[in-house]
């Protein structure tokens, strides 16, 4: 996926919709913290770097938010994984290895 996602902040979720279908990821906030706690994306987005690319778009608005990340979800901590430049925006005490 090569475009930008049109990702919006709700209560509860950074989501965006792709081709009629809902991608999300849900968060909680606490102090300056964002805790990312659950990617899904819709069956019919599978395989097509949708969740990927809402990672990094959500990544970058923390970012610019000046808050920092706790990546509790699986999908988000491997991405960090894989992208260790991201690290700059983890909480304090915070590591995924």
């Amino acid at each position: 996926m090569e475009t930008a996602l049109n990702v919006i902040r709700t209560e509860k979720h950074y989501e965006t919709v792709v081709e009629g279908h809902k991608a999300f990821i849900e968060y909680m906030l606490s102090g300056n913290s964002v805790y990312l706690t659950h990617t899904e994306v819709a069956p019919e987005l599978e395989g097509k770097g949708v969740a990927k690319k809402l990672v990094e778009t959500v990544l970058k608005m923390i970012e610019e938010e000046g808050k920092q990340l706790v990546p509790l979800c699986p999908f988000v901590a491997s991405y960090l994984k894989r992208h260790p430049e991201w690290k700059r925006i983890l909480a304090e005490g915070y590591n995924v290895q």
